[in-house]
């Protein structure tokens, strides 16, 4: 049956702030007024849902008529999604406590001597694992910030953007965290993306609201 406009569609994502924070139990944040209203020109209703990154992919990966945000494109995942589009861009690499004098890293093959935590399902930890890294796992990127801070891990992987947004929701000093090495195998386009078995005339009217939307609004991520 085809979901009428009144129905909620159930659209995952993880903690990113800014973008994607939790206030009173509702996930707001700029980068989700973007996804609001892309849902809002096409005239539907999203019922948007913050998980840790590793079960909010799996849920999108199983369940029909289901949405996902910020997913990064990549071969792997092509024909696995539907894609709406574009709503940001990773320019990911290593992160390190800035009290670590002794983290040089001048090359990707350098930071394989060092501890690392990732997140399952995740591109980056995809990608690094092909390129010979091994992990400490975690579910979602605030777990590997929790490792990084504990010093149970040497580094983490993320922008240097939300490295800084991220250090600012958990309230940290300036300066407490590094970015110390950008890995260029890790910049890739992000975006709302749809379960393979959603609706196409679902898929269709979200890609058309994306391009409306884009007209009028700088993209949030957007440097």
């Amino acid at each position: 049956m085809y979901i009428q406009a009144k129905d909620t569609l159930l659209v995952v994502t993880e903690l990113a702030p800014p973008n994607q924070v939790l206030i009173k139990g509702e996930v707001a944040g700029e980068g989700t007024q973007f996804i609001r209203d892309i849902f809002a020109e096409a005239d539907l209703t999203p019922n948007i849902q913050m998980y840790p990154w590793a079960r909010a992919y799996k849920i999108a990966d199983e369940l029909k008529n289901t949405f996902i945000y910020s997913l990064a494109r990549t071969v792997e995942r092509e024909n696995k999604f539907y894609w709406i589009g574009p709503v940001g861009r990773f320019e990911l690499g290593f992160i390190g406590l800035s009290e670590r004098n002794d983290l040089i890293i001048n090359n990707t093959e350098q930071a394989k001597v060092y501890k690392i935590a990732m997140q399952r399902n995740d591109f980056s930890t995809q990608t690094l694992t092909k390129l010979g890294f091994e992990a400490v796992l975690t579910s979602d990127i605030q777990k590997s910030y929790s490792l990084l801070l504990a010093k149970k891990v040497d580094l983490i992987v993320d922008d240097p953007l939300y490295m800084q947004q991220m250090s600012d929701y958990l309230k940290l000093k300036p300066a407490h965290l590094r970015f110390i090495y950008k890995i260029d195998e890790l910049t890739i386009d992000a975006y709302l993306a749809a379960n393979k078995k959603t609706d196409m005339r679902l898929v269709e009217a979200l890609q058309a609201a994306f391009l409306k939307v884009k007209k009028d609004k700088r993209l949030p991520y957007e440097r």
